[in-house]
């Protein structure tokens, strides 16, 4: 983006968004509450952390704000700092004390696209695995990368969510979906466009939350009797 006009608008952030934007974190759990925003800015999301804004002057650029007192702030300036500039991923243009300006994504998120039945062609999830190895030579750990993070755009896949990039511990969500994606999801959904509803896809996600649930206690305490086996021995 031309650097004139991200300068114009860190000019309007610091003049009119931060002193009149409040946010708050009422639990960590629970999307954080925004209780003021200065027109002509629009919300256009929020998490447990953070809100997201746009300014319709600047409409190719979001504003992320992360609430008082809570994390995420650093590392997530981080991971933008090692991806640097990748057509797959965002890209941060500023950053100061818990706000950063960055690249817009367009586009429908993969669960989305189940929903409405939109076909999701292969060439998506092949951007989106070449986006994540990208990733990985930029020493980052792609992690939580599942239907509501990744997007298509013009049948190209798109990665929205990086926070937990620097996370070591291994995370298998991508695998899986791809595995459903190939199993599943091409030789019958994509086929016949099928529409499916909220309700079963949240319970689907809900269901496979358990059972990654279990398993992790289960292989947990397999190793837990390895481990006493090994001192025994």
């Amino acid at each position: 983006m031309d650097k004139s006009k991200i300068q114009s608008l860190i000019a309007i952030i610091h003049q009119e968004l931060i002193p009149n934007f409040v946010i708050e974190s009422v639990h960590p759990h629970n999307p954080i509450e925004v209780r003021a925003i200065p027109s002509p800015w629009e919300l256009l999301g929020t998490g447990n952390y953070a809100a997201v804004v746009v300014h319709p002057e600047y409409p190719d650029v979001v504003v992320k704000m992360y609430a008082p007192g809570r994390p995420g702030f650093e590392e997530e300036l981080e991971v933008y700092q090692r991806l640097g500039s990748h057509p797959a991923f965002s890209e941060c243009f500023y950053a100061h004390d818990g706000l950063l300006v960055l690249k817009r994504l367009f586009g429908v998120t993969l669960y989305d696209c189940l929903h409405r039945g939109l076909r999701i062609p292969p060439k998506v999830i092949k951007d989106i695995d070449y986006a994540l190895d990208y990733a990985r030579t930029r020493r980052l750990y792609p992690h939580d990368v599942h239907g509501k993070n990744v997007m298509m755009f013009e049948g190209r896949g798109l990665v929205v969510d990086i926070s937990d990039f620097l996370q070591q511990e291994k995370c298998s969500k991508w695998d899986d979906l791809k595995r459903a994606y190939y199993l599943i999801y091409l030789p019958i959904f994509y086929t016949l466009r099928l529409r499916v509803p909220y309700a079963l896809l949240n319970t689907v996600r809900k269901t496979y939350r358990f059972i990654r649930f279990i398993s992790g206690h289960i292989l947990a305490f397999i190793n837990r009797l390895m481990g006493k086996k090994s001192l025994k021995n």
